[in-house]
């Protein structure tokens, strides 16, 4: 493998990193540790001894600082897409990292001058898995550049697949929003929803989820997509049934912070398992380049 598809895995692993790290930061009501933004606090863009935010200052100043981490890959990638390709439109997704994480960086702003304001925290959230989906997407293009499309049906199944995926992640946030996580202990602002009602039918979408994986499992039998989604379909699945498991003792359980954060984990491999499957089903197989 070349060190510009290695760049390009390096891209999604932290764009996929930081919304777990910021899932820590809102289950240890760490939220508001830098009451604002772009300094930490009032003259002073790092934490002060003299803060009543206590350790709950360095967990979130220590999310803050992992932006730059996300920038400095972000502009190592758009660099090399741009010394790769004249093509406008490849370019323009080359700079998706970059431009995704300068919004974030004002977005988290606003989330944090707002009160973590229940629907600017889920927008974070959202926005995040979006450019993971693009990073995947900007990755494909260059380790696959002899793809060429499956018949209209399997396209349409993983269509299906990846929507479904998009759902339950999208319900997750309303759930959250809802839930006592807010990201900090003072902020009593939540989505005006029954908890109950939200987390039942974020549940039920999960089962429509499971429903497509097991008949992505018998189109592999019948050998109607490729083999090669096989090791995808074995992890997605595994990740599914533990990622259910969690949620339901979660919810039973009174939503303990531990647990919440390892289920935000857990979502986040689905969704990165769910759009490399997805992509195996709308192509056929092509020939990796490994210099592209």
């Amino acid at each position: 493998m070349s060190w510009f598809l290695r760049l390009l895995i390096i891209n999604i692993i932290v764009q996929s990193g930081i919304i777990v790290t910021g899932a820590i930061v809102r289950v240890t009501a760490s939220g508001l540790g830098c009451p604002t933004w772009p300094e930490c606090v009032d003259g002073s863009v790092i934490p002060t001894s003299d803060q009543m935010e206590s350790w709950h200052k360095y967990v979130e100043f220590g999310n803050r600082l992992l932006t730059f981490v996300l920038a400095i890959v972000a502009i190592a990638v758009a660099i090399s897409v741009f010394r790769k390709t004249r093509v406008f439109k490849t370019r323009l997704l080359g700079a998706t990292p970059l431009i995704g994480t300068l919004f974030q960086a004002v977005l988290g702003g606003i989330t944090v001058l707002t009160g973590l304001n229940p629907y600017t925290v889920m927008a974070h959230f959202i926005v995040s898995v979006i450019l993971v989906a693009l990073c995947t997407r900007l990755y494909w293009h260059f380790a696959y550049p002899d793809k060429k499309w499956a018949a209209t049906w399997r396209r349409m199944f993983a269509r299906i697949l990846l929507f479904t995926s998009a759902t339950v992640i999208v319900l997750g946030t309303v759930v959250t929003g809802t839930g006592p996580h807010s990201g900090d202990t003072d902020t009593l602002t939540r989505i005006p929803l029954d908890p109950r009602m939200t987390s039942w039918l974020h549940a039920d979408v999960v089962w429509l989820f499971s429903g497509l994986l097991i008949a992505a499992w018998f189109l592999i039998r019948l050998q109607l997509i490729p083999e090669s989604s096989r090791p995808m379909l074995i992890g997605l699945t595994a990740m599914t049934v533990i990622q259910a498991i969690v949620g339901y003792t979660q919810f039973f359980t009174n939503l303990p912070a531990a647990l919440v954060a390892f289920h935000v984990l857990g979502a986040v491999i689905i969704w990165n398992y769910t759009l490399n499957l997805a992509r195996h089903i709308q192509f056929d197989a092509g020939v990796r380049n490994s210099r592209p």
